[in-house]
Parts: structure tokens; C-alpha cells; sequence
């Protein structure tokens, strides 16, 4: 069985020191096989942001945690119109890591991380063609028995993004890459971007989606929530390809605690769910 913690949408400088440090009082706790961080490391991709949030990272690695990350859309400046367009992501290469499309494989997994942060877009994500064919060679070579887990910040599927059932924009060349994702055979496909907390199968989703199980994390430090959803991560037990339990560690006030406790299990036609606490 693989341990994931799965963080997102960290924002340094928009971020909680308090509850910073309860994640890694909580990582050094339970000691997960991998800690992935999927994007948004700061709140305007400034210099001082950067340093804080690489500062955390070299914390964990000291630590003995290995980490995959990818970048997020508040990675690229927003107000500084030259290095968003000249240099989007120098500063996340040089001070949170310089492949922006990592990979980490045990006997267990087999992880590929996207970036899908572009100068082009405020806040929307793309996958261009080069990321798709990586993903299918990437994943191709790895065992059956391993579960396939993709990385991005912004989901590939449009996601619920408020109580009335709003659907946010899906991720540009979407159907490019849900069908890239089914033909490498995801079985989880996780992502950020929205603070909110969400699983679900990707057949509910969009036809031909293959076997993901869609998986979102919150927002884990920052201070801008939304929909009154506390800061949260996920710590996902991959026991093995067709079968994941996911746990919610929901911020308290005081700490980090387990929340919503669910077990998935894949018949090679549905994922069901099971509420085990």
C-alpha cells in the first residue's frame, strides 16, 4: 500500500504560519510514502513568496519526505506583464523545482505531474500536445499492477463550484486530454485550483473517461477560502489500482484532524464508494 498526502493551493503570502506548521507537525506524524503538492505555492509569484514556500519545501526533504510538485496559475506574475509573458515560471523553477512535468515511481505507484499553468490565461489551465504524448509514453510502460496517478493544478473535467451546481471551465484541449488520461489508464487523477474538497468517478463526469477517479484537494494553508470550506488536504491510501481510500484532514482551529473517511473500489465498469468514518 502507497501513502500519498496530496496538498494544494498552499499561497504563500496569503497563508496561515500557525496552520503551516500543523501540516508538517502532521506529515512528520504519519509519514507518507509521498507528499504531493499540486500548485498555486504562492499568492503573486513574488520573490519573497517563493523563498517561504522553498524554505517549507527544503523543510520537508530534510525531513526524509519526498515530494512532486507542479506549478499552479498564482505561480506566474500577475502584474509584472514582462515576466509573465518573457518568463512565466523562472522563479517556481528556480526556487520549488525546475521540471515542471516531474515523475516519481515505487513498487506501488507510478506518478506523473503536469503543468497546466499558462501566461495566457489569468486563471484557466492547459495541456498542450507535447504533455499529452508524454503522459501516454510515461504510462505505458508501467506495470498493471501499479496505480497511475496524474497530477495537474487545474482539473481535466469541469468540476462543481457551488451550492447551486455550477460547473467550472474544464482545462483547455480537455477532450485531448481525458482521452489521453483513459488511453494511459489513470486510475486517479488529482488536482486543485478550487479550495474545495471533491471525489467522484470521471465516467459521472464525461462519457468515455476511462477508470479515473477524480480526486480535488482544498486549499491546505492559505487564507482564502471559499463556500465555507475550511483548510484541508487529502491523504489518499492506494492499496492497490482498483482499490483507494481517501482521507480528509480538515484544520480544526487547533490542528489537523481525519474528517470524511471513504473507501473506493473500481469493478472494471464503476467506481462505488464506502463511508468508513
Amino acid at each position: 500500500m502507497a501513502r500519498i498526502a496530496h496538498l494544494s493551493d498552499i499561497h504563500f503570502g496569503a497563508h496561515d504560519p500557525k496552520i503551516v506548521r500543523a501540516t508538517e507537525a502532521w506529515l512528520q506524524e504519519h509519514q507518507p510514502d509521498l507528499v504531493i503538492i499540486s500548485g498555486d505555492f504562492t499568492q503573486r509569484a513574488r520573490i519573497d513568496q517563493f523563498r517561504e514556500a522553498s524554505a517549507y519545501l527544503n523543510r520537508l526533504r530534510a525531513a526524509g519526505f519526498k515530494v512532486l510538485s507542479v506549478p499552479g496559475n498564482h505561480d506566474v506574475p500577475l502584474y509584472d506583464i514582462v515576466r509573465r509573458f518573457a518568463a512565466p515560471l523562472d522563479r517556481y523553477k528556480k526556487y520549488i523545482a525546475h521540471d515542471l512535468c516531474p515523475w516519481f515511481e515505487n513498487d506501488e505507484v507510478a506518478v506523473l505531474g503536469l503543468n497546466t499553468a499558462r501566461s495566457l490565461t489569468i486563471k484557466d489551465g492547459r495541456i498542450n500536445h507535447e504533455q499529452i504524448a508524454m503522459m501516454q509514453e510515461r504510462f505505458a510502460a508501467v506495470p498493471k499492477t501499479k496505480t497511475r496517478i496524474l497530477v495537474t493544478h487545474h482539473p481535466l473535467f469541469a468540476m462543481p463550484i457551488g451550492e447551486g451546481g455550477e460547473l467550472s471551465e474544464a482545462v483547455g484541449r480537455h477532450d485531448d486530454a481525458v482521452a489521453a488520461a483513459c488511453k494511459a489508464g489513470v486510475h486517479i487523477a488529482l488536482a486543485g485550483h478550487f479550495h474545495r474538497t471533491y471525489a467522484e468517478s470521471a465516467r459521472k463526469m464525461v462519457e468515455n473517461a476511462g477508470s479515473a477517479l477524480v480526486m480535488q484537494a482544498g486549499t491546505a494553508t492559505s487564507t482564502r477560502l471559499r463556500n465555507d470550506e475550511l483548510q484541508s488536504f487529502n491523504f489518499i491510501h492506494a492499496h492497490r489500482s482498483n482499490e483507494i481510500e481517501l482521507q480528509v484532514i480538515a484544520w480544526d482551529g487547533n490542528g489537523f484532524r481525519r474528517g470524511n473517511h471513504v473507501r473506493y473500489s473500481y469493478d472494471s465498469t464503476n467506481w462505488t464508494s464506502e463511508t468508513l468514518g
